[in-house]
């Protein structure tokens, strides 16, 4: 059954026979936007009820914040710890405002070690502890692991819930503790940790040999190599590994080699998620904790920072501007066609700034392909600048029909182009290097540059060919 399309003249409404998997995520928003006009409290918990902690979590970070605490209060309490973990902590943190520490305790019981650290990283401390207190101990001591790590290292990520086998033990006695324990299994599992009496890590076993091979052997002898990551690691640096070797987990070790925790790829494909949101927002000058439905001074106050570096940045390519009144008035058309020479550039210098920054964080950019890159985005721009100031001063010659007019815009394009191309590159891989953030600073810098650079080439060009 195809689901119906909602127009402007149709409010979206659901089938008797509603089925989650026929609707869009789009279409599931529309109707709950209808739901929550109407303010009907029993209509949105029957809708809640048949969608899946990530999809209510997905429809809660879609509505400004009065709404949500409609649409949370109709939550399912068997979803409600779920729904706590999947939301991003700004989402998450105004709706436990008013939980007690008994709530989030029932709410708790059932979940991770991963998403009860998540959901107690937004409380407070009298209300952690009262929670950590009624948690089995194996949890609790897993949720305090968690905690001991840095927000940046892989540690904070990993799943300390393990599956792990000794290596002194027959395919046999594993087949019949998997069958014991057949709740520790997941769809996905296709590989067993192996590790020694002393918790080292010795490698992996294959569910196929676990199966194919004689029941006697033991599971030292089927042991196969794993790719681990060490605990301290920066977790880029981890999603790096995860992309290059093409692994869906890996084994997480301490500085001793002990096991200790095992990193998931669904793990990392939320890092690397939240790692292009975090980039996208600074390229664009927006704090990396604004969220779409934010209050409004939150984000006026969030823009405003970057808002005011832009202004003293616009300042000075002002002040070098002002160096020029002179030509400027004896000659208006400069002042027409002065904006063309910034925007090409400021165009150029992005194109390869956000190819850049895009290499940084895919781990492609180090050593001696800094100077390649250097020398290639050099060539780019000045092959792009010479054919657009070609193109450029061909049209200012058909518009001003002055020749000295058609050359200065044309050199002072190629200029500027060429200079934007290596600032490009070149900026961000300074920042790197003095552990500034690229994508938070580049743009702002590039944008100073280019617009520097294109005024001073186009008016100062204009003052000795012209004047």
């Amino acid at each position: 059954m195809p689901a119906p399309t909602p127009t402007p003249d149709r409010q979206p409404t659901l089938q008797a026979d509603y089925n989650p998997l026929e609707y869009s995520a789009e279409y599931k928003l529309l109707y709950l936007q209808e739901l929550v006009a109407k303010d009907s409290h029993s209509d949105i918990a029957e809708f809640l009820i048949k969608q899946s902690e990530y999809e209510i979590a997905n429809l809660l970070e879609s509505f400004p914040t009065q709404a949500r605490r409609i649409i949370w209060a109709q939550v399912p309490d068997n979803l409600r710890g779920e729904v706590l973990a999947e939301l991003d902590v700004d989402t998450r943190q105004p709706l436990m405002e008013n939980i007690s520490s008994k709530e989030i305790s029932l709410f708790t019981q059932d979940l991770d070690a991963q998403d009860i650290s998540e959901i107690l990283d937004t409380v407070t401390e009298s209300v952690r502890t009262s929670v950590m207190a009624t948690l089995d101990e194996d949890i609790r001591i897993q949720v305090n692991k968690l905690d001991t790590y840095a927000d940046w290292e892989v540690g904070s990520y990993m799943d300390p819930d393990l599956i792990q086998v000794k290596d002194d033990i027959s395919l046999a006695q594993v087949q019949q503790w998997l069958r014991e324990n057949d709740d520790l299994l997941d769809d996905q599992s296709q590989e067993l940790l192996v590790v020694d009496q002393g918790q080292q890590l010795l490698g992996l076993l294959s569910l196929v040999d676990l199966i194919k091979h004689d029941q006697n052997t033991l599971v030292s002898a089927l042991i196969d190599n794993a790719i681990t990551i060490n605990d301290r690691l920066d977790i880029q640096d981890a999603a790096a590994i995860f992309r290059s070797e093409d692994i869906r987990f890996a084994p997480v070790i301490n500085n001793h080699g002990e096991l200790v925790g095992q990193l998931n790829g669904e793990d990392i494909m939320e890092i690397i998620q939240d790692d292009v949101d975090s980039t996208m927002k600074n390229l664009a000058g927006v704090s990396q904790d604004e969220e779409l439905f934010a209050p409004i001074l939150t984000s006026a106050k969030s823009r405003s920072i970057w808002l005011g570096i832009n202004l003293c940045t616009a300042l000075l390519a002002a002040a070098v501007i002002g160096q020029f009144e002179e030509v400027l008035a004896q000659v208006v058309a400069l002042a027409i066609l002065m904006p063309v020479v910034a925007s090409m550039g400021g165009i150029a210098g992005s194109q390869t700034l956000t190819v850049v920054i895009r290499g940084m964080a895919m781990g492609q950019i180090g050593g001696s392909n800094r100077l390649w890159l250097l020398n290639k985005e050099l060539w780019v721009g000045a092959i792009n600048g010479i054919i657009w100031a070609i193109i450029m001063a061909f049209i200012a010659q058909l518009w001003f029909h002055d020749i000295k007019i058609s050359s200065v815009i044309g050199f002072a394009i190629a200029i500027n182009m060429t200079a934007a191309n290596v600032s490009g590159i070149s900026i961000p891989l300074a920042l790197k290097r003095m552990n500034i953030d690229p994508a938070l600073s580049a743009s702002v810098i590039l944008t100073t540059v280019t617009d520097i650079v294109g005024f001073m080439s186009f008016l100062g060009l204009a003052s000795v060919l012209i004047l």
